[in-house]
């Protein structure tokens, strides 16, 4: 298979020299990577900014927005077997970037924020044949909120997990199918998650 997977942040800048972004590290993304080089499959790997070597035999290309990670990823997602998106993106920029650096001035500040393209679920409308997993990071109403990713982004599974995951070297993870039951866990580090993942897929998606 040819498999396309995103990973780590992405970056809305404020001005020329700030940005929102988030913690994420981008290990869970890149160790699925791994993996599936591992298991005999192509990988084209879109990486927000992380602090992360590509895996060898990957093709990578680095990504800083959520736009210019949507485009890269609709761009090769026609050529794909199916997607695995464990970027966390932003889910707001401002709505109007100011040129230079904004100056302090000692009174308070007001920034209008707009939410970001939701890079999975415009994939999921693109889908045609292919599969889509996505990656559900809750700290509230967790498997609601998952179950409600699951449909509203049209993926065949979500993978759901905690805040907990975030710039750590393990993970928790519960798979969650179109039955909304959770069909599989896997624990421990994150690379042995990513393999157990990878064989999920290849047995109960991939080969449908």
């Amino acid at each position: 298979m040819r498999i396309l997977i995103t990973a780590g942040p992405t970056r809305e800048y404020l001005d020329d020299v700030r940005y929102l972004s988030n913690a994420s590290s981008g290990q869970m993304g890149y160790a699925l990577a791994h993996s599936a080089i591992q298991a005999g499959h192509e990988v084209a790997l879109v990486s927000g900014p992380v602090r992360l070597p590509p895996p060898e035999g990957c093709e990578i290309y680095h990504v800083e927005t959520t736009d210019e990670m949507y485009a890269q990823c609709e761009t090769l997602f026609p050529e794909c077997d199916g997607v695995i998106g464990t970027a966390a993106v932003c889910d707001y920029r401002i709505k109007t970037r100011k040129p230079g650096k904004i100056a302090k001035t000692g009174e308070a500040i007001t920034l209008e924020l707009v939410e970001t393209i939701d890079v999975l679920a415009e994939l999921g409308t693109q889908k045609g044949h292919r599969w889509v997993i996505g990656f559900a990071l809750e700290s509230q109403d967790a498997r609601f909120n998952a179950v409600r990713k699951l449909y509203s982004k049209k993926c065949d599974a979500i993978v759901l997990n905690g805040v907990n995951a975030i710039g750590s070297t393990e993970n928790y993870v519960e798979v969650i199918d179109q039955s909304q039951e959770t069909v599989a866990t896997y624990s421990g580090e994150k690379s042995q998650v990513a393999e157990s993942l990878i064989s999920w897929v290849q047995a109960h998606i991939a080969g449908k």
